[in-house]
């Protein structure tokens, strides 16, 4: 089965918008037009990335994993870099029809620790990611 992709608009529309809404706590997200755009879309495009006609990152998890750490270390916007790193891992998933039976507040502080996580550590940290993603990933149920 084809990974389906994670689009601007998607970010923008349905990410932004419910981190915005449901995770604003005590610090605002600025509107989406403050974005640095070449860094957000370089964000979204990475997990598709081949070279010599081979994925770089494989499969559903290897996407996802990268995306989420590139959201959150890249720095796409202003503020609110790990809300919307949650919320685009999780419409990405949806798109994929998947889910992470995660709890908000766990995700949110396996977030944090990402975003404190050296650079040097590249490697071991999106090893985390992808065992994290692999143990908590379920199939979406829209029902």
């Amino acid at each position: 089965m084809r990974t389906k992709i994670i689009t601007l608009a998607e970010v923008e529309f349905t990410a932004f918008t419910l981190a915005k809404e449901l995770m604003a706590y005590s610090e605002p997200i600025p509107d989406f037009g403050t974005r640095f755009p070449n860094i957000l879309e370089s964000c979204l495009n990475t997990p598709f990335t081949k070279f010599s006609r081979k994925h770089l990152y494989r499969g559903l998890i290897g996407k996802a994993s990268i995306l989420f750490y590139l959201m959150i270390k890249n720095h796409p916007f202003q503020n609110g870099n790990k809300r919307i790193a949650i919320m685009t891992l999780l419409v990405f998933l949806s798109n994929n029809n998947k889910w992470l039976a995660m709890s908000q507040h766990n995700l949110y502080n396996f977030a944090v620790g990402i975003a404190r996580s050296k650079s040097s550590s590249r490697e071991n940290v999106l090893q985390n990611i992808h065992n994290t993603i692999e143990k908590y990933l379920t199939n979406f149920d829209s029902d």
